[in-house]
């Protein structure tokens, strides 16, 4: 059974960082694409960064190039979301999900190709 369990949330004042945390059970992270989404209260959820297939390539929306880093690490089966200079509007409930995919597959980061998510972390940027 697919798992994922995100932490590392809370609160932090602009131009701070946060370590976001996904751990999978069930399954092997070297097989799947991962995703990086967040709500944000009254909004739609959109994608932050993902890594889209097994080489893994990666994907970061423009608002958060150079500021955040997704990883993987296939020892620990976890996936990192290093988030740098946050911002207030980076305020929303984080979520990791996850997908199968196969050797030359490259997943769109899209919230629609994910079937499997966790429940999520709340982060807020504020002073």
């Amino acid at each position: 059974q697919v798992q994922l369990v995100e932490s590392g949330g809370g609160l932090v004042q602009p131009g701070g960082s946060l370590r976001l945390s996904c751990a999978a059970s069930g399954f092997t992270l070297d097989d799947y694409a991962i995703g990086w989404f967040r709500q944000a209260p009254g909004k739609e959820r959109e994608a932050v960064s993902c890594i889209v297939d097994t080489a893994g390539s990666t994907y970061y929306r423009d608002s958060v190039k150079g500021r955040f880093t997704i990883s993987r690490d296939n020892a620990k089966n976890t996936v990192l979301l290093i988030m740098n200079s946050l911002k207030p509007e980076d305020t929303a409930v984080y979520y990791c999900a996850t997908e199968r995919i196969y050797a030359e597959w490259e997943l769109a980061c899209l919230e629609s190709n994910f079937g499997s998510w966790g429940q999520g972390t709340r982060v807020t940027v504020s002073s």
